[in-house]
């Protein structure tokens, strides 16, 4: 009792942020619904349909929050010293080791779940040449990559007649493409860099957030009027070789692929309205968050807890569709995500309270000091 009380009392304070917390709660919950909820198709006019905004936006919330981590962990507001880089550098490079291997692991349970854990691990070994760019600059590259980057996949992806390898396939043309998911990461670590923990950067937050969800869905609804915006194909196949090039490459319709990119909006389309409006959107979830974790604290401690240990709840999750549905199976069942929040949300809270932080947290976290300490001779360390 003594302890349960002490982890009401202190769970969730500084240097901990609780709305970030709750916010990587919401993700899970969400990506849960996204794999076994029957959420339907979404219409902004019914209530009742609005639980489709779990698709694709959860995951994208995920991802931005990991920038914000990253940046926490890394000097918070500070830019790190340059002789702490090189350190933080292997700390992040066994933290995203780690973390793929648990993707691969879940991947081979063999649910219809797009495990997001892979890509994520990368991501962590792909932010290390940023971890000294100043707000501006991490915010001018991510409005670079989510303006520029999908058009100019897409005319690269058609110039090329659609190549596909296993290389490209994971890192390019996946569920979660790289030069899109670089783009909520750089941003998240731009909005950890300025302070995240202050009210009036999460207000400024919330108002980017609204302009950003407005301007990116407002794309998809001109890209609908006119009739653009859906993920383009293949094109057409021929024999191959130089001669057949040309009409290959009109069959590709770059123009086409070009203006598809920019316009799709559909959850997981990577298209630049989706990143627009799917980012801002993470945006405002994460400044209401952070808003009102300090007036409802009692009420959100425990999603919060289960945002504390994001790995575990998550992989707990992939597991349990795995073991229910049986080998190769799937289902999709709201009560099923309703017992999943609650299960998750239980186990986490009593888990922070009386275990800390959690097991697969604990042991990314091995391997990221494993991966930065210094190497020892006979029982000394070589930088003795």
């Amino acid at each position: 009792m003594t302890r349960a009380l002490h982890w009401f009392r202190e769970f969730g304070r500084a240097p901990r942020i609780l709305g970030l917390d709750v916010a990587r709660g919401l993700a899970i919950l969400g990506m849960a619904g996204a794999h076994i909820g029957e959420t339907g198709a979404f219409d902004p006019f019914d209530p009742s349909t609005w639980s489709a905004l779990v698709h694709g936006r959860s995951s994208i919330l995920f991802a931005v929050l990991a920038g914000v981590s990253i940046a926490l962990m890394t000097g918070r507001s500070e830019l790190p010293e340059p002789a702490r880089v090189p350190g933080l550098r292997l700390n992040l490079v066994g933290r995203g080791a780690g973390i793929f291997v648990i993707g691969l692991v879940l991947e081979m349970f063999g649910t219809p779940i797009a495990v997001i854990l892979t890509l994520y691990g990368l991501l962590y070994v792909a932010v290390i040449p940023f971890l000294r760019w100043r707000p501006a600059h991490l915010l001018l590259a991510a409005a670079v990559l989510a303006v520029a980057g999908p058009p100019l996949l897409a005319l690269v992806t058609a110039l090329t007649l659609h190549p596909y390898g296993a290389g490209i396939g994971f890192v390019l043309y996946g569920s979660y493409p790289i030069t899109v998911w670089m783009a909520f990461v750089l941003g998240g670590m731009a909005l950890g860099r300025l302070h995240v923990e202050r009210g009036e950067t999460a207000a400024i937050a919330l108002g980017a957030g609204v302009g950003l969800t407005v301007i990116g869905y407002g794309l998809g609804v001109v890209g609908m009027v006119v009739g653009v915006g859906m993920p383009h194909g293949a094109g057409g196949s021929g024999e191959g070789g130089w001669g057949e090039y040309p009409q290959a490459l009109a069959d590709a319709d770059p123009l086409g692929a070009v203006l598809s990119a920019v316009f799709a909006v559909d959850p997981h389309t990577g298209g630049v309205a989706e990143i627009l409006g799917s980012g801002g959107f993470a945006l405002v979830v994460i400044s209401l968050c952070l808003l009102l974790a300090r007036p409802l604290r009692w009420m959100l401690l425990p999603l919060g807890a289960l945002g504390s240990m994001p790995l575990s709840a998550y992989s707990l999750h992939v597991v349990s569709v795995a073991l229910i549905s049986g080998p190769g199976g799937f289902f999709q069942s709201n009560a099923f995500w309703g017992l999943t929040a609650i299960v998750l949300i239980a186990i986490a809270t009593a888990w922070s309270m009386f275990a800390g932080r959690g097991p697969l947290e604990r042991l990314v976290g091995a391997a990221a000091r494993a991966m930065a300490s210094p190497p020892r001779v006979s029982g000394h360390r070589l930088d003795a």
